[in-house]
């Protein structure tokens, strides 16, 4: 069989490592959670975990039920891409450079935010914490108005919300 990849040796401890390159490219931070599943071929896939991966429908609720209450598009995202949206097509979609920082300081932000590279821009984001990681963020759109402060409080009670459905 021909190697197609970088060839790295198992250690005696078991451990495998991920090349540079590649943590890079798929944006796999140190201490990250990695899931690691194997196919009938005998493959060994490793996959970024995502706590909001086990919550996809209530972040589809969560989403549209925000978008209605606060009239405008509502996306909620994991640290790196799109989960959810109401309002917008945005499922999958990777977030910006900037959101991903602003996600770190772990506080709300208000202000305008290109989410993608391309494409309409936030308004207001509310990073989702679960016992202590940040799991992702709320994002409500601009709709032509100024969001108020009954849209930030709605926000951040549907990002401890979800919070707390991943906790338990």
């Amino acid at each position: 069989m021909k190697a197609t990849g970088v060839v790295r040796r198992v250690d005696d401890l078991g451990r495998i490592v991920i090349p540079k390159e590649i943590r890079r490219t798929m944006h796999i931070r140190e201490g990250e959670p990695m899931e690691i599943f194997t196919d009938s071929s005998g493959s060994v896939i490793f996959k970024k975990y995502s706590p909001m991966g086990d919550i996809v429908m209530l972040a589809e609720q969560m989403a549209q039920a925000l978008s209605k209450e606060t009239d405008r598009p509502c996306v909620i995202c994991d640290r790196d891409s799109t989960v959810a949206g109401f309002g917008i097509k945005c499922e999958g979609r990777r977030l910006s450079q900037k959101v991903e920082s602003i996600m770190e300081n772990r506080r709300a932000y208000k202000g305008r935010v290109e989410l993608w590279d391309e494409g309409p821009a936030s308004e207001l984001l509310v990073p989702i914490i679960a016992e202590g990681d940040l799991c992702g963020c709320i994002a409500l759109l601009e709709n032509g108005r100024e969001g108020g402060e009954c849209d930030l409080k709605l926000a951040k009670m549907a990002a401890g919300f979800m919070a707390s459905q991943m906790e338990s």
